[in-house]
């Protein structure tokens, strides 16, 4: 899948398929080792019966195929609502992440009784949902075993009447009432193995559903990508999230190799679509997208994004060491190649201020630090990868000075002889920028360097007086 499915489907909901979607799917395996020992006990009481009596076999025969229908109608009932319970799991486990994710935000806007009112709402629709499933499969068994009285009562009638009658010795007809309750128990189990079949299958078909999900990021070819240069052409590229959100129309751009062009434009520009375009987290729909002038779907995805370092706009680390994120772009990397990338990053002066250095604790998500330091860190995990070409996200955190002027120097040294396609919100990596790309509504309106642009009076000139201005270091407030 691409990132636009992870976009589409809320975490929570995927977490339900990967947990207890899972755990019930395996139980089905459990289920059917069981079915079949069961379906042996069967065969097996049934041959003893008939052996006792044939006559009273048959009626009991007679009586099975009730059970199994009374079962196979239960199905269809069982699915639907197993699947709808679910969906209500989904729903719930969908809210509990978001919540706990935007839980300070939320207290912040003191919407604690806000949060409460919301999930209490989902809740309960699980709650009705779950306690509907919980009544459909408590019934079977009642229904089933009821069936399983009467067929028990019919044998004790007719056998007591071949008794009367001189056909069935009462030794053998004792003998079958209470063989037949040996009958009807596996039989009725078997049957009830429809509810705990329901819940595995509608598991199954819910992991399945993520797993054989088709992806929208097709290749079509394995070409390695281990020499890139980095020159990226964006040829006639067409690109839509959906038929109603047209983003990019017959769009053109060369950015040679060794270049760094920064984005600015407003807000849905396509700035960000670009960068996702090159780092194939998008399908577009038209044109031609090249990457050392070949076709970038031609490429093995995954040699092609070892040749690619993609900084987010708010960089994600996992729990672990400041070490261990930076190693991340590469596993096999020795402590001194570590130490070694992170002293390029802002000549290393960053890491005295972190309590243990390399192997202070970034905590989850790295909120055990701060932003600015994030920052450094995923600078340094794109360094150590080497990449040929870089998409930077610039982040538009607020940090001191003394850490904005680390970030900008390493940023100067991933940026070094690498293709980059920046999108930029800071003045100072504007300015740096071999060329500046302005765009607006997926089109380019404007090109060239900061001082050009700025003669030139345009829309560049108007950004720049409106978003940009104030971060010079000549700036005076009016």
């Amino acid at each position: 899948m691409c990132i636009r499915d992870s976009d589409e489907y809320p975490t929570g909901k995927t977490v339900s398929r990967v947990t207890p979607d899972t755990q019930d799917f395996a139980n089905v395996v459990t289920l059917t080792l069981n079915l079949i020992s069961q379906v042996l006990l069967v065969g097996i009481i049934f041959g003893v019966l008939f052996f006792i009596n044939a006559r009273l076999a048959l009626i009991a025969a007679a009586i099975a195929p009730v059970i199994v229908i009374i079962a196979l109608g239960f199905r269809r009932l069982a699915r639907h609502t197993t699947q709808q319970a679910r969906r209500a799991l989904a729903e719930v486990n969908a809210k509990v992440q978001e919540t706990v994710s935007g839980i300070g935000i939320a207290k912040a806007f003191r919407q604690e009784e806000t949060i409460y009112q919301e999930f209490n709402q989902v809740n309960a629709q699980s709650y009705r949902i779950n306690l509907r499933q919980g009544f459909v499969f408590s019934g079977i068994f009642p229904i089933l075993n009821a069936v399983a009285g009467i067929g028990t009562a019919l044998i004790v009638y007719f056998g007591g009447l071949s008794v009367l009658d001189g056909q069935v010795s009462p030794g053998d007809w004792f003998l079958f009432v209470e063989s037949i309750n040996l009958f009807w128990f596996p039989l009725t189990g078997i049957a009830s193995f429809w509810s705990q079949f329901q819940l595995g299958m509608s598991a199954s078909e819910r992991v399945f559903a993520l797993i054989d999900a088709d992806p929208r990021v097709v290749q079509i070819d394995d070409r390695p990508a281990d020499n890139l240069r980095g020159r990226i052409e964006f040829r006639n590229v067409s690109f839509r999230y959906t038929d109603q959100e047209q983003v990019l129309h017959r769009f053109n751009l060369i950015i040679p190799a060794g270049e760094t062009v920064a984005l600015v434009g407003h807000t849905g520009a396509g700035k960000s679509s670009l960068g996702k375009l090159v780092a194939r987290f998008y399908e577009f729909q038209d044109g031609q997208l090249l990457i050392d002038d070949q076709d970038i779907r031609t490429f093995d995805l995954a040699s092609y994004r070892r040749r690619l370092g993609i900084v987010p706009q708010l960089p994600f680390l996992f729990s672990g060491t400041v070490a261990d994120n930076i190693r991340y772009a590469r596993q096999d990397a020795s402590d001194a190649e570590v130490r070694a990338v992170a002293a390029k990053i802002g000549g290393g002066d960053w890491l005295e201020v972190l309590e243990n250095g390399l192997e202070t604790d970034v905590g989850e998500e790295g909120r055990a630090i701060s932003m600015g330091q994030r920052q450094l860190v995923a600078l340094a995990r794109v360094l150590m990868q080497d990449p040929a070409i870089v998409v930077l996200d610039e982040a538009t955190a607020s940090v001191d000075p003394l850490t904005e002027a680390q970030i900008q120097e390493g940023l100067d040294v991933v940026l070094a002889d690498r293709t980059a396609i920046v999108i930029a919100h800071r003045l100072s990596t504007i300015k740096a920028a071999d060329r500046i790309i302005v765009l607006r509504k997926g089109e380019i309106i404007e090109e060239g360097d900061h001082d050009t642009l700025m003669a030139a009076g345009g829309h560049y000139a108007e950004l720049y007086n409106t978003y940009y201005r104030h971060q010079a270091p000549d700036y005076v407030p009016a």
